[in-house]
């Protein structure tokens, strides 16, 4: 058989275990809360595997690569910055959010949170939320479909359009069917295949190599990739080299967007119970860690490995993203590099399904619920949401049809969309008792106008948007939240029930909420 053929056999399976999972899923949903939030019922690895995998998305295995491939260790900032922030989110947001989402008349969605949490009667801090999540969700989706597409020139030589709609109809297919459940098992399933290859093929990479240990000094003093002048890149291995001050300020601050990413906080409002938080912390991170390691080596031994094999090349000459890709698909029999290729295509369907099905919560939960005069049945939620799901990914794969960047340029840009305009937020939602809904109102569209105008704009050259963003929502939420009126003694009673039971170490009942 020839090596497509292994490919699509590979796939062929990925998918239909994907499938698989999506109508085992959509037989355990009958709720609109179920199809939403899994019915709070995820446990820590599944919780921890699942964020993870919805996080990285086809960065991690595309774009963190091409990034270090092209540029050396100046690009490590990045992933610092987000070990960093991912450790901190699971350690002081996740508990407190788990609890304080059941207390706050039990919300199901970020924006419907913030506007429980703070009372705000006028809805429009709901309505900003939801209309921040529509923009950037939709170049974070599309982002997604760029991935896909390249993936498939990459793997079968083949049309990029083509690639992108079978990525897209997969994951929108099972997402459709089978909700939160769907998602969150998938993701998990995805993370423990992201995390297999990330160790796999640098490793069978290195020792394809002539002597090993090429890997520590080669790329300072010979071509390879965009690199043609003689000379190499000298300064591969500086962090700081050639790097100014701001621009590590700006890759470091990726680990603030965390706080802000819906599609990874949500996870924890659908965790069994607040202390789940401590298991997750140690699955995620560790799983980060070492997806780091593995992307951090591959692109170092893909240095050696195609600049010592000139008869082989990468398939992407600009962005050099397909790194991993051209690794696998050349270093291992066509069916178990089909298998590897699948790491890929898990990353990249994992957090499109993520994003979609907020996406799709943003619209029906936060917008249309609001305005509705009648409640709609459970089966009528649960299908309008579909159709959401259905919707958004139109338009996102219209956006990425034509794709006119790179794929950490357009998660750079939503990243830094959520985590400037929903990051302070929910950090003072938790931990400020005095936060009122002007001072969030304001601080929420500061940070995602400042974040969204500086990324257009040239200065997005000089200094990460996050960081400005960030800074914009922080300063006007503080400063309109105590010229403004102090919340009221219900919501403080609700902060200081939600702490308290932030510390149980059981499962939640409704009896505990009432009560605590």
């Amino acid at each position: 058989m020839s090596e497509q053929t292994w490919f699509i056999i590979a796939i062929v399976i990925y998918m239909a275990l994907m499938l698989g999972i999506g109508y085992w899923s959509y037989t355990q949903t009958k709720k609109y809360d179920e199809y939403m939030l899994g019915g709070r019922g995820l446990g820590p690895a599944v919780a921890a595997l699942s964020a993870g995998a919805s996080d990285m998305s086809g960065w991690l295995l595309m774009g963190l690569p091409g990034a270090l491939f092209v540029s050396g260790f100046s690009e490590l900032w990045i992933a610092i910055g987000l070990l960093i922030g991912c450790w901190a989110n699971w350690k002081w947001i996740a508990p407190r959010l788990r609890s304080y989402t059941e207390v706050a008349k039990n919300s199901i969605t970020v924006p419907s949170f913030v506007e429980n949490r703070l009372n705000d009667k006028s809805r429009i801090l709901r309505v900003v939320s939801a209309v921040v999540i529509l923009v950037f969700f939709t170049f974070y989706v599309s982002s997604g479909m760029v991935s896909g597409g390249k993936y498939f020139e990459s793997t079968f030589g083949g049309d990029y359009l083509t690639g992108m709609l079978i990525v897209a109809v997969i994951t929108v297919a099972y997402t459709f069917i089978g909700g939160f459940l769907a998602v969150s098992y998938t993701d998990a399933v995805q993370g423990l295949i992201m995390f297999a290859s990330l160790i796999i093929v640098p490793i069978m990479a290195l020792f394809a190599l002539q002597n090993p240990m090429d890997i520590f000094g080669w790329q300072t003093m010979n071509d390879y990739g965009p690199y043609t002048s003689g000379e190499g890149n000298p300064t591969y291995f500086s962090m700081i080299t050639g790097v100014s001050l701001a621009a590590i300020i700006g890759n470091l601050a990726w680990g603030l967007g965390y706080f802000g990413q819906p599609h990874i906080i949500v996870r924890f409002m659908a965790m069994r119970k607040p202390s789940d938080a401590t298991s997750g912390r140690r699955i995620g991170v560790f799983w980060m860690l070492l997806c780091v390691v593995g992307a951090v080596f591959t692109a170092m031994i893909g240095t050696v490995f195609f600049a010592q094999n000139p008869h082989i090349a990468v398939t992407d000459r600009d962005a050099f993203e397909t790194v991993f890709l051209d690794m696998g698909r050349i270093l291992f029999h066509p069916l178990i590099a089909g298998l590897v290729l699948t790491a890929v295509l898990a990353a990249i369907m994992s957090t499109i399904a993520s994003q979609l099905l907020v996406t799709s919560s943003a619209l029906i939960e936060d917008l249309y619920m609001i305005v509705v005069k009648r409640q709609p049945t459970q089966k009528n939620l649960i299908w309008m949401s579909r159709i959401a799901v259905l919707s958004v990914s139109v338009i996102a794969g219209v956006l990425a049809a034509n794709p006119s960047d790179s794929i950490l340029g357009l998660v750079a840009f939503a990243w830094a969309g959520f985590g400037s305009a929903f990051g302070p937020i929910i950090i003072a939602s938790l931990y400020w008792k005095r936060l009122n809904a002007p001072g969030a109102i304001a601080g929420m569209i500061a940070g995602a106008v400042v974040s969204f105008a500086w990324g257009q704009s040239a200065l997005s050259d000089l200094m990460y948007e996050i960081v400005p963003g960030f800074i914009a929502n922080i300063v006007l939420m503080v400063v309109v939240t105590l010229l403004t009126k102090a919340p009221s003694e219900e919501i403080n009673r609700e902060f200081d029930k939600s702490v308290k039971l932030s510390k149980v170490k059981g499962v939640l009942t409704s009896e505990m909420v009432r009560e605590a």
